[in-house]
């Protein structure tokens, strides 16, 4: 089956499709050229923006996600904002600036994950993965904010492991994975 991923980020639909792959999904990179704005107040709320629109715009199943870093000493910040937190190429070094001095580093990646079906029909997941805010970035695989992410059962960046380590582990991957789990037959 085809599925249309509703995303332009090469590294989330690598994701993606390396998730969606042994479930016989062909997962296939929106052609949409404006994607919808983000304006939803939750992740739910945005993946299911994102997907509706995809979905119409295709005439296939289509899954969106939508993620970010929430930051316990930031009140949940950058949250569901986080792609928006700072402008391109500035969020990570944002970010590390306003931990700066900060001792509760505590971070939660979150991911919900949406599926719309032609026939109308919506289910979405949650995923999420707990962490901390590193010191410095580290690590040259994923993107984002994996290089900032420690994990501190691994001692390393969530950009210094295999993808298909991440994918294990990874906020998306949980929710991806509760996604295909309500999976139509």
């Amino acid at each position: 089956m085809k599925v249309v991923i509703a995303t332009h980020n090469p590294g989330k639909l690598r994701e993606l499709q390396a998730l969606l792959a042994p479930c016989g999904c062909e997962a296939v990179m929106s052609r949409m050229e404006t994607p919808p704005e983000e304006t939803g107040g939750s992740f739910e709320e945005n993946a299911l923006i994102k997907a509706r629109a995809e979905c119409l715009f295709a005439g296939l199943p289509a899954i969106a996600d939508d993620s970010g870093l929430c930051v316990r000493a930031l009140g949940g910040a950058p949250g569901v904002r986080s792609a928006r937190f700072a402008p391109p190429g500035e969020r990570r070094k944002t970010l590390l600036r306003m931990m700066e001095g900060v001792t509760d580093r505590h971070a939660c990646f979150v991911c919900c994950a949406a599926l719309v079906l032609p026939g109308g029909r919506e289910i979405t997941a949650r995923g999420e993965c707990e962490g901390a805010i590193a010191h410095a970035s580290a690590g040259e695989g994923g993107f984002g904010y994996d290089s900032i992410f420690f994990l501190p059962d691994l001692g390393v960046t969530m950009a210094q492991i295999t993808e298909r380590e991440k994918n294990a582990r990874s906020h998306r991957g949980r929710a991806l994975r509760a996604l295909l789990a309500q999976w139509p037959e």
